[in-house]
């Protein structure tokens, strides 16, 4: 359905800081660089990273989080120890979330900038 997402932040190195640690683990690298944007994916850019003069600001009420595909269970738990190591915030630890489903495996963090993040792998059944 997307093309891509765009978000805009207030600190460019300290976000390519953060995305180049928390995406490398799924797979996900940074592909494209300049003094005024990121850009992330698996081939081609698809997360949008931009320095902008007025940023989102964090809302944990507005129900606003992207979630990435992770190829495994330990993708997810590398995915969430170098989010908190590189300025991220923990919002829920790696496992199993059988409130939404027995496959769900998830961590999910808080970025440098407020927006919530989320790691998933769908565990064989």
């Amino acid at each position: 359905m997307f093309h891509h997402v765009s978000i805009g932040v207030a600190d460019l190195e300290r976000a390519r800081k953060f995305y180049d640690a928390a995406l490398e683990p799924l797979g996900y690298t940074r592909l494209s660089t300049s003094d005024r944007w990121l850009g992330y994916g698996a081939e081609d850019p698809k997360l949008w990273i931009k320095l902008a003069e007025r940023p989102v600001v964090p809302d944990m009420e507005s129900g606003l989080h992207f979630c990435f595909v992770a190829g495994s269970e330990e993708s997810v738990r590398a995915f969430h120890a170098n989010a908190t190591a590189n300025g991220g915030t923990d919002n829920g630890e790696p496992g199993v979330r059988p409130e939404y489903a027995s496959f769900y495996y998830a961590a999910f963090v808080i970025d440098p900038d407020g927006y919530r993040l989320e790691a998933f792998f769908h565990r064989p059944e």
